[in-house]
């Protein structure tokens, strides 16, 4: 995952100009049909029961791994393809810290649910 001009202002003023960040005591994470880019520009799924999820990560040496599943509502609706998915630091607004394309879009039709399985969002610094 990439992260997002807000993060890496924050992360840069904290480290380099002693400046608090606090952490949010819950991250969110989104879908998009568009990529959010790192100024969160892309289109983010809305309507047909679409709500962000939290998530919970660990982290060892430099990366952090989602610790459980993520799952979707059931879609009320079409929420379209889904090409993105983006780490926020509040359930709705807020902004947006981290974000990738997925490895594979996947349309998803009313009726469809969308599941992240353990692990399978990464977010590593090198």
């Amino acid at each position: 995952m990439s992260f997002s001009n807000y993060l890496e202002t924050e992360l840069l003023d904290h480290v380099f100009a002693g400046n608090a960040y606090t952490s949010p005591s819950t991250v969110y994470v989104g879908l998009f049909t568009s990529s959010p880019a790192e100024d969160n520009s892309g289109t983010e799924v809305s309507g047909g029961s679409y709500v962000r999820q939290s998530g919970s990560f660990s982290v060892s040496g430099n990366t952090a791994t989602t610790t459980a599943a993520i799952e979707f509502p059931t879609a009320t609706a079409s929420w379209g393809t889904i090409t993105h998915a983006g780490i926020y630091d509040a359930s709705s607004s807020g902004n947006l810290l981290a974000y990738a394309a997925l490895t594979a879009s996947k349309a998803i039709a009313s009726g469809d649910v969308f599941r992240i399985p353990t692990g399978d969002i990464d977010i590593t610094l090198d």
